[in-house]
């Protein structure tokens, strides 16, 4: 369970029913909403006094902020995180919403790219909000590939093809990668990028983790078999070689040179498999996504919120996304589900006419 969900489920229904309606006025009207107006909507009747000690309480956990002295609350960007994740009520798409995206992909000519300019149009009309809609992904061969990281938790990839073209992505990369071990895993991918398509690319890395593995397994059974190390948590993800009677080393040369050798085997397995995760993650894809204020980089200054969702082709893979700009005071409820189905629409026709 995450913090959000933890801070949540402790709140009593009061405290909850207060945030709920201050986070759909703020959403609704863009106004603070003060102890007053909140009493004469609550399903409970109670004091003001008690809404503005509930009001202090949530500001207090850095859900709620007052713009002014004396003013009423809206909520932080935190706030609105919590609310979006367990919260929000997401309606069913509009009649008039879906026939009008429906109508935007009705078109009979061929080229995607038209098609996709007039959905992005008709996307931002109905949403009020700037449209992004990122083009299928190439598979072209690489040419070159480099990442950079934008904080802990997130990394750009830049992907250079063969033909010219330039993609960039953004991915959540494995726990605890320094900014010198995405410099080793670029420099290695592009040692065997060359010529490659990204899922060509894939399959090599895969079948690299494999040959490290081989040899792992014939040098660690010796070691086993002689009753100088042991196994720990086998086939696990954590597995571990562990080496006993370490005294007696010194006495068997060739022993130590394998240990040795398995030490500096099992360091480049484990640089591989976090290459290999780059690439998975760079490939997955996920459902609608919701970016607010400063969660997204490219948007943290304006204090936009990005609601985003990938699209996909005949065979179930990722390759591009459809997504609405605006700010942070959007009306999620309604607009996620139009990036939904945009989506959808978007992958119906690519996979027709591709």
């Amino acid at each position: 369970m995450s913090q959000n969900e933890n801070i949540l489920s402790d709140m009593n229904d009061r405290t909850r029913e207060v945030f709920r309606r201050i986070v759909e006025g703020y959403l609704d009207s863009g106004e603070p909403m003060g102890s007053r107006t909140l009493t004469r909507s609550l399903s409970e009747k109670i004091s003001s006094a008690t809404v503005r000690n509930v009001m202090q309480d949530l500001e207090i956990l850095g859900l709620l902020d007052s713009p002014h002295i004396s003013a009423g609350r809206i909520p932080t960007e935190l706030g609105l995180r919590m609310f979006v994740d367990g919260l929000l009520e997401v309606k069913s798409l509009d009649r008039m919403d879906r026939e009008k995206l429906n109508q935007s992909l009705d078109g009979n000519e061929s080229d995607v790219g038209d098609a996709l300019d007039r959905v992005g149009s008709v996307l931002s009309g109905l949403t009020q909000g700037a449209s992004l809609v990122l083009t299928p992904k190439q598979e072209e061969p690489i040419k070159h590939i480099e990442f950079v990281s934008l904080s802990p938790v997130q990394v750009l990839v830049v992907l250079v093809f063969a033909n010219g073209e330039v993609e960039n992505r953004l991915f959540t990369p494995p726990l605890g990668q320094t900014p010198s071990a995405l410099r080793e895993a670029a420099n290695f991918l592009n040692s065997l990028a060359e010529g490659r398509t990204l899922s060509q690319l894939q399959t090599v890395v895969r079948s690299e983790i494999q040959k490290r593995r081989r040899e792992v397994d014939d040098i660690a059974k010796t070691l086993v078999e002689s009753g100088v190390a042991v196994w720990e948590d086998r086939g696990e993800a954590n597995e571990r070689l562990i080496v006993r009677g370490r005294s007696n080393l010194l006495e068997n040369d060739a022993q130590q040179d394998d240990i040795e050798l398995i030490r500096k085997l099992f360091d480049d397995l484990e640089r591989k498999q976090d290459i290999a995760s780059f690439l998975e993650l760079t490939e997955e894809g996920q459902g609608v996504r919701i970016f607010i204020g400063s969660e997204n980089k490219l948007f943290s200054l304006s204090g936009s919120s990005l609601v985003v969702s990938s699209y996909m082709n005949a065979d179930h893979k990722v390759i591009g996304a459809i997504g609405v700009i605006g700010p942070k005071r959007l009306n999620y409820g309604r607009i996620v589900p139009i990036v939904d189905y945009t989506a959808q629409l978007v992958g119906k026709l690519i996979s027709k006419r591709t």
